[in-house]
């Protein structure tokens, strides 16, 4: 699987930005794809991902401003994020996370697109 991710930039506090990621391979009804962020000097985190089903799970802090979408026909999956703070500043990478068989997971990234919000 590979992941290609657009849509990053820069935006005022309060603006609005779509991030997008094409998959490129097959995708599986099982695997559940999302976006995670990394601001300098700290950790990854998750920001929100979906499954085939449309089942969606999101951080705290981007309930009520972010949205995540699939589309499963064409291997994507978008981020339309609202309401932004200087606080989403970060990196934004796509994922798909893939079960095995044999217990446990793989994690695909795409190459992170930067997100910068100025107050």
């Amino acid at each position: 699987v590979q992941l290609q991710a657009s849509g990053g930039g820069l935006v005022q506090a309060g603006g609005s930005l779509r991030l997008s990621c094409a998959a490129s391979g097959i995708i599986s009804r099982l695997d559940i794809m999302g976006w995670y962020r990394q601001a300098p000097g700290k950790q990854r985190e998750l920001v929100a991902r979906i499954t085939s089903g449309g089942n969606t799970d999101y951080a705290d802090s981007v309930k009520g401003r972010f949205t995540i979408s699939r589309d499963n026909a064409k291997n994507t999956v978008s981020l339309q994020m609202n309401s932004l703070k200087p606080e989403d500043t970060a990196v934004y990478y796509c994922n798909v996370n893939r079960l095995r068989v044999i217990g446990g997971s793989n994690d695909y990234w795409g190459q992170g697109t930067l997100v910068t919000v100025s107050s």
